[in-house]
């Protein structure tokens, strides 16, 4: 049995889901994938694990660093698995690149070298948003590529954590490019990119 509860973040609704064991999916509304492995037989009540995720996205959304998790249960094969482990060893406020990853997974599969963008796909299909931290992966160059609860959520989540943004950019072609985040004039890198923070608005 899946139940679900709904929470107000302030970045908009977000959809938690459960089984028995943990979380199985964490989704802002209406962002890409949205709720694709929920079942249609579901049940819309408050269980320990769902009450222990909103606990700890209360605590996030403070701007506190949660000293604990929820029990997970995130479903997908063994290589997407172990690709959502690295992520929930990436620390608060700090980020980590695609590229990363892949050199950690082959590392621990004794392999010459691994995909970056299976990583990307498998990063991508995270169904638990926030708690497992896809939002804290930017590209090797610093560029801020897509994000499936949009790319101004993920500029949010960052600010929320107060990560070192310097660097970091809305690449010109992108998925989830979110406009309304940049202004007038902003600054440009040496590849003619929008600068990400060119300013506070």
């Amino acid at each position: 049995m899946i139940f679900i509860q709904h929470y107000k973040s302030p970045l908009g609704g977000i959809l938690l889901a459960a089984d028995e064991i943990g979380l199985t999916g964490l989704w802002f509304d209406g962002q890409k994938y949205f709720a694709r492995s929920l079942p249609d037989e579901r049940t819309e009540t408050e269980t320990p694990v769902l009450l222990a995720a909103k606990h700890w996205l209360d605590i996030y959304f403070a701007g506190k660093e949660p000293d604990f998790l929820p029990p997970l249960h995130p479903i997908g094969s063994a290589f997407r698995r172990s690709v959502w482990d690295i992520l929930l060893q990436i620390p608060y406020g700090q980020t980590t690149t695609y590229g990363e990853i892949a050199r950690q997974l082959a590392e621990k599969q004794c392999l010459p070298r691994m995909s970056a963008q299976a990583v990307g796909g498998a990063v991508g299909h995270n169904e638990i948003s926030i708690i497992i931290p896809c939002h804290r992966v930017v590209g090797t160059n610093g560029s801020l590529t897509g994000y499936a609860g949009g790319i101004d959520k993920k500029i949010k989540l960052l600010e929320t954590e107060h990560a070192d943004t310097a660097g970091f950019f809305v690449p010109k072609k992108g998925t989830a490019l979110c406009h309304s985040m940049l202004i007038a004039a902003p600054r440009r890198n040496a590849d003619n990119e929008q600068s990400l923070f060119p300013l506070k608005i």
